[in-house]
């Protein structure tokens, strides 16, 4: 059960990096930000002996010398020497790129980076990512979170810089300098990991960027691409599921304008709380949905689940008893004990840093049209999502930095020229494939 829960919260953690990023805003969930915090000083007691916690005292700004620039912080980090061979024999050192979530989680989660380990002989280095789990500037979530000119210094290159200094001190007190470091992330993460190796590559020795969307920024990646993916997924799976789920946005709609309409809704849903729109309702099954495709593995196999619960049901059962299966026998459903279906509530907070984030410089536009996915039409409108931004933390998106500061346009002459050794893993049913 436990492993069922924590691959329950991993698979909403993952899509939020997806959700944080819509047609229209950057949305969030204060509930998500706040059990993600709760749940980090609780998950270290359950790691295991070899790995070992540290914090580093961080440099708060990296790039600028005014005196505040001088601040540090706590950043988190862990270590485990159970496999190294030691700096006398050069052995590796492989360093797991924090994204955005508490470090933990990669340390649960990252099986693969141990047997790499084993195989190769190398020490595990884990850095948490600023402004995420423990590793918070100014003392506490609440200061850092505070207005913009707290969280001015949660960006990229600010990690990347991070990353750098954090790993040049650490080798250099187990002199180690001889030792390669590869980096390795996944998602944000990954970008990140093959960042690292592009922009310090006298530091990072090779990456390893697992589904790392690095080309879906500006117009290098159709915007439907994601949705695209999803889309295919679930046709794959059952071409009766994708008609269904595609004709059912507009029987909400439809169902959502009679008399007592949401009512009705509410009790076809099995909603917890009564429904305030039919928009709700389906954000929150298009989060389903791309929750089940984008993590879509074995033995869970979500997206063949959702397309059983909603071709098994039983005959005359019209299209929204249908939808409303698929939707109990979802990850977040909670298991057959659960009573009833939270709605989560993507409004917009300004208490989510991958919102601040989707804000400054990781403006992603994903986006799809009205008749090429199985998804209701909604299409990236920079223009709403330039006033989300300036109305939740009175900034304007820049849209083309990211492929600025690292580039993106004819990335495989970049690559060849300037940077070698970086592995981009992707799974074709992975939707953040199309970016990478």
């Amino acid at each position: 059960m436990a492993l069922q829960f924590l691959f329950q919260f991993l698979s909403l953690l993952l899509l939020f990096t997806t959700i944080c990023i819509s047609a229209t805003y950057p949305g969030s969930s204060t509930r998500f930000d706040t059990m993600r915090r709760r749940m980090t000083s609780k998950s270290n007691s359950h790691l295991p002996p070899e790995f070992v916690t540290y914090y580093y005292t961080q440099t708060l700004d990296h790039f600028n010398y005014k005196p505040e620039s001088y601040a540090t912080f706590q950043q988190k980090y862990i270590k485990n020497f159970k496999y190294w061979g030691g700096a006398s024999t050069s052995s590796p050192i492989i360093v797991y790129i924090g994204e955005e979530a508490p470090l933990t989680f990669g340390v649960h989660g990252k099986g693969f980076i141990v047997d790499l380990a084993s195989r190769f002989k190398a020490m595990l280095l884990y850095i948490e990512h600023r402004y995420y789990g423990d590793s918070m500037p100014f003392g506490s979530f609440d200061e850092a979170f505070r207005d913009a000119n707290t969280l001015g210094f949660l960006s990229s290159t600010q990690a990347l810089a991070d990353c750098a200094q954090l790993i040049t001190d650490v080798k250099r007190n187990l002199s180690a300098e001889n030792c390669p470091v590869i980096a390795i992330g996944g998602s944000y993460g990954g970008m990140l990991a093959s960042w690292l190796r592009l922009k310090y590559p006298h530091i990072a020795t090779g990456a390893l960027a697992s589904s790392a969307p690095i080309l879906y920024f500006d117009d290098l990646t159709p915007q439907n691409g994601y949705h695209v993916v999803v889309t295919n997924d679930f046709r794959d799976v059952s071409e009766s599921c994708y008609n269904t789920i595609k004709q059912s946005w507009s029987e909400i709609d439809r169902v959502a304008g009679q008399t007592n309409g949401l009512t009705t809704l509410s009790n076809i849903f099995q909603t917890c709380s009564p429904l305030n729109s039919s928009k709700e309702l389906k954000d929150h099954l298009g989060m389903i949905y791309v929750i089940s495709a984008q993590n879509d593995n074995p033995p869970y196999n979500p997206v063949s689940k959702v397309c059983g619960a909603i071709d098994g049901a039983p005959k005359g059962t019209d299209i929204l008893g249908k939808v409303a299966a698929g939707l109990n026998a979802s990850l977040l459903r909670g298991g057959p004990e659960a009573q009833c279906n939270h709605i989560i509530d993507f409004t917009p907070k300004n208490t989510s840093g991958w919102t601040w984030q989707t804000c400054t410089e990781m403006v992603m536009p994903i986006g799809h049209g009205e008749n090429d996915t199985m998804f209701q039409g909604s299409p990236f409108d920079l223009n709403n999502y330039t006033k989300s931004c300036q109305a939740l933390f009175g900034v304007t998106p820049k849209p083309h930095w990211i492929t600025t500061e690292f580039g993106g346009h004819d990335i495989k002459s970049v690559l060849g020229n300037f940077s070698s050794n970086i592995i981009f893993s992707n799974g074709l049913r992975d939707p953040y494939s199309v970016g990478g």
